[in-house]
């Protein structure tokens, strides 16, 4: 059941992102495609139509950087290069795909289509019992853990891909424990 979050996908806690990547995704191929949304802030339409080549060298190594092309993001305006982080370059190390596109479609065609990809995590929340949760909700917790951990905003807006930063300050969050923190601090 989703929960209304005036059409805003949940931030998923550490617990989760945890229950998710250690029993809720069962396959090296669905961990590192959600891995990539988690770790890059890429919309899931984005992550499924990467190319091998984007995430691996000739040498099948993880590229330092991962290449969103503009063709597959939303406003095909920019290429972006997100940097790839340990935990992501871990998730990676444990995929290889053989095929031009990093996630192929069904039978080797094309690439994996979101609303499989959708499917796929749909069913892990229900196993796990996470409720207002969707493929959106790793782009949001990627942006929102980004904000909080203090990197800049432009920074952040590089990385995601958003044209303004009114846009951007959308899909970051005020979490539960930020409001507990604050109110704790309250000396009179």
């Amino acid at each position: 059941m989703k929960i209304d979050r005036h059409d805003q996908a949940k931030i998923l806690s550490s617990q989760e992102i945890t229950q998710l990547f250690t029993t809720g995704l069962k396959t090296s191929r669905d961990r590192a495609l959600f891995g990539i949304c988690l770790y890059t802030g890429t919309r899931i339409a984005e992550a499924c139509s990467l190319h091998t080549k984007d995430v691996y060298s000739i040498d099948t190594s993880v590229r330092p950087r991962i290449t969103i092309r503009k063709g597959t993001t939303k406003g095909k305006i920019e290429t972006r290069s997100v940097p790839v982080s340990d935990d992501l370059r871990s998730l990676l190390n444990d995929y290889k795909s053989p095929k031009v596109f990093l996630f192929p479609g069904r039978h080797g065609l094309g690439h994996i289509h979101p609303d499989s990809a959708d499917k796929i995590l749909r069913t892990a929340f229900i196993e796990l019992g996470i409720e207002g949760a969707s493929t959106h909700s790793f782009r949001r917790t990627c942006l929102t853990k980004m904000h909080k951990s203090g990197v800049p905003l432009k920074v952040i807006q590089k990385i995601s891909g958003h044209k303004t930063l009114s846009a951007l300050q959308k899909y970051l969050d005020v979490l539960d424990e930020d409001l507990d923190a604050a109110v704790s601090t309250l000396k009179f």
